[in-house]
């Protein structure tokens, strides 16, 4: 049976060949075995992909020649939507972390301040979004692990400086740069992507430094030559200007609903909702709150996207923000 491999499969089979790293032959075998049809014809390609794999995560964890192990980032992602900040050096992205969350990164005016990813929850009214600040890309220098950080997070804002004038060339850089590493950056979440989503990250530019003598017209000509295809949000991170609309549009274009719990017989939790993506159904929710939940669901009742409070509805029911949630599973 032949394998009909997609042409997604065999792009990430080339940027295998021509990785330089353990990260990222690492990064493109487990691409390949995400994109790689499941059938007979397949059994021994999928099987030397998982030797291979397994090789070089043992090769990972060796020591180096000096007796080191060599650095392997990871950024574990939680039950808040994880965003990542790009940008090329001195932009303002650590500001930007220092402005919506209770972190407190190194911020200066020299380069590469930033070495490590730094993870920060920003508050949002009643929920979380992770944002992590990741060292810049930059012609002289990017970290090879940084593309992974950023194909496994949700969503990127490609920060740049309006002080600079060169500020319409830093996204460029940033975003060739990236499509060199096989990721894409989308003006939109489209459910209908028939790339693998790891490779396409939702994008919005953030443009700081609002408070600068040129900032006026440099985002005239952002807005001229990128306003078109991506969205811009101008901001001051050191004055807070235009952090509380960065936060509310960050949340929409995220595209996701909040769901709240309630226990039968119980009040509802509004403490922590679940943040589930938007077109999720009762199944859906049910799976996020316990995994057996999803295995023994019998019904649910709804209020707020039902046709009144308490309707019983099934689990291929869609909910809605703000909707409370009563599951009742047959355990």
């Amino acid at each position: 049976m032949p394998a009909n491999l997609p042409p997604p499969y065999k792009a990430a089979e080339q940027r295998f060949r021509e990785a330089k790293t353990t990260e990222d032959k690492i990064a493109a075998l487990q691409e390949m075995m995400a994109i790689i049809p499941k059938h007979k014809g397949t059994d021994k390609l999928r099987a030397d992909l998982r030797r291979r794999l397994s090789k070089l995560r043992t090769e990972q964890q060796q020591p180096s020649r000096k007796g080191h192990k060599g650095p392997s980032y990871h950024i574990p992602k939680e039950d808040a939507p994880q965003i990542v900040l790009v940008g090329s050096p001195n932009v303002g992205k650590s500001s930007l972390v220092a402005a919506t969350t209770n972190a407190t990164p190194e911020v200066a005016d020299y380069p590469f301040t930033t070495r490590l990813p730094l993870p920060a929850m920003m508050p949002y009214q009643d929920i979380y979004l992770e944002l992590i600040d990741l060292p810049p890309l930059s012609p002289d220098h990017t970290e090879t692990w940084l593309p992974e950080i950023i194909r496994n997070a949700d969503a990127a804002l490609l920060v740049v400086d309006l002080a600079a004038d060169d500020c319409v060339d830093m996204f460029m850089f940033v975003r060739t740069t990236l499509a060199s590493k096989g990721i894409r950056l989308s003006p939109v979440h489209d459910p209908k992507e028939t790339e693998l989503a790891r490779n396409v990250k939702p994008t919005l530019i953030i443009a700081n430094k609002l408070d600068e003598p040129s900032a006026d017209e440099n985002l005239e000509f952002l807005k001229e030559i990128v306003g078109g295809e991506f969205e811009i949000l101008p901001v001051c991170a050191v004055m807070g200007k235009g952090i509380p609309e960065m936060k509310k549009r960050l949340y929409e274009f995220l595209d996701v609903v909040r769901i709240y719990s309630k226990v039968p017989g119980r009040k509802v939790d509004e403490k922590k909702p679940f943040i589930v993506p938007r077109g999720s159904t009762v199944i859906d929710v049910a799976r996020k709150i316990h995994r057996e939940f999803g295995d023994h669901l019998k019904f649910a009742r709804v209020w707020g996207s039902g046709k009144f409070d308490g309707q019983i509805v099934q689990r291929d029911h869609v909910v809605e923000d703000g909707d409370v949630l009563e599951i009742h599973v047959d355990m």
